[in-house]
């Protein structure tokens, strides 16, 4: 039986030869969530100049404890100037002017907020040291440094450290296409009475959307039979994807459709040491001319999404950080497969499971926050052994 480490290898490994993402310019206000294509470096020193951290005065810090004349007042925006000399009011973001090399906080000379004229003066209670309260250049980052790596998923604090860099634009990985086809004669549209013996398809929503937050372009579809022509013209009408990631049809039972039309064009089928999700397919198979990388998840929800997290996720846009924390409650796992279950954070901290570890449970995965890992060879844990979780609540 394969594992879940070799599959996902396996999974890599196949989109990695198949897929080879464009690059594009796109402005940075529509970077939102795009991948960096190659590393940027800032054209500027961050912060550009040295500057008051905070308001107060700038001296330098060869003048002695005592009575200092005003000389002078900036405010964030003025232009750098020259030092002239005693103590200069300064505001938090202006300019340190030359010369001066620490700022002494205004509460300390005076009540707060409150600024002598120029002209009047300040008693220093203490010699000040040097570089006290300033923001040198460049100490965040040097011009000419590597801002960001290639690799990077530009979020808020990202797409703000590019825009402080002056930068306006930014080359990015093209968002991959991927067609996503949920099948089952048992399925059902939303939005119509339900027939006896009938479900409503949550995988085409759940999958298309995991996608998108994922950085993929999801073109969802459905095939509510288990006729094999009605698979094919799903995937011969898709039009060139980079991806095709299916849901259901992969057992070796009876109306199997995904795998009755994929294994003879190459797509493997087999267990994964997993649950949920054991059952997968992987390959590739032409479409629109061209092989394209199938993904084959299992049908039950809650296996489609698992699979997604596992396999597809990483690849997409990057593996979910893992942290360990310590169980809330004893749970038994098959030693033989790596079990992932869902679960919450108590407000102590404690790993505290929601549901069984059945794969049709999807209201209790869509009121949880976390994956919990239970590898192989772990048949029971005890309540406070520590286990190894991914947060999957942004």
């Amino acid at each position: 039986m394969t594992t879940v480490a070799e599959h996902q290898g396996a999974v890599r490994e196949l989109i990695a030869q198949h897929w080879h993402p464009a690059v594009e310019r796109v402005p940075l206000g529509a970077a939102l969530g795009r991948v960096l294509a190659r590393s940027v470096s800032s054209p500027v020193d961050l912060p550009p100049f040295d500057n008051s951290q905070m308001d107060g005065y700038a001296v330098r810090t060869d003048a002695s404890a005592g009575a200092l004349a005003v000389t002078g007042h900036l405010a964030a925006g003025d232009p750098v100037s020259a030092f002239a000399g005693g103590a200069v009011a300064i505001m938090t973001g202006a300019p340190l002017p030359r010369g001066a090399d620490a700022v002494v906080p205004v509460e300390a000379v005076g009540a707060p907020g409150v600024f002598e004229p120029v002209g009047g003066s300040i008693t220093l209670p203490e010699p000040v040291e040097t570089g006290a309260f300033v923001r040198r250049r460049g100490s965040d980052l040097a011009a000419g440094d590597e801002l960001l790596p290639a690799g990077t998923v530009l979020g808020a604090a990202q797409l703000g450290a590019l825009a402080a860099s002056g930068l306006t634009e930014v080359s990015v990985r093209a968002r991959p296409r991927v067609l996503v086809i949920s099948t089952g004669a048992e399925l059902a549209a939303a939005g119509i009475p339900l027939e006896s013996g009938r479900i409503y398809d949550a995988n085409s929503m759940s999958l298309a959307a995991a996608i998108t937050a994922a950085g993929g372009v999801a073109l969802a579809t459905a095939v509510h039979s288990d006729d094999p022509a009605h698979f094919s013209a799903a995937l011969e009408s898709a039009g060139p994807v980079d991806l095709v990631v299916t849901s259901g049809g992969v057992s070796a039972g009876a109306h199997e459709v995904v795998r009755e039309v994929l294994e003879p064009r190459g797509v493997r089928f087999g267990p994964v040491a997993m649950q949920p999700g054991g059952p997968q397919g992987l390959g590739a198979v032409p479409i629109a001319g061209r092989p394209t990388p199938v993904l084959a998840f299992p049908g039950n929800p809650v296996s489609v999404l698992v699979s997604f997290e596992l396999f597809l996720r990483p690849v997409l846009r990057a593996a979910r950080p893992a942290q360990w924390a310590p169980l809330a409650a004893s749970v038994d796992s098959p030693a033989e497969k790596h079990q992932v279950r869902r679960g919450r954070f108590t407000a102590d901290g404690l790993v505290e499971l929601v549901g069984g570890p059945s794969s049709h449970l999807l209201v209790a995965y869509a009121r949880s926050e976390l994956l919990v890992h239970l590898p192989v060879g772990l048949a029971h844990a005890d309540a406070g052994d520590r286990v190894e979780v991914w947060r999957i609540d942004d």
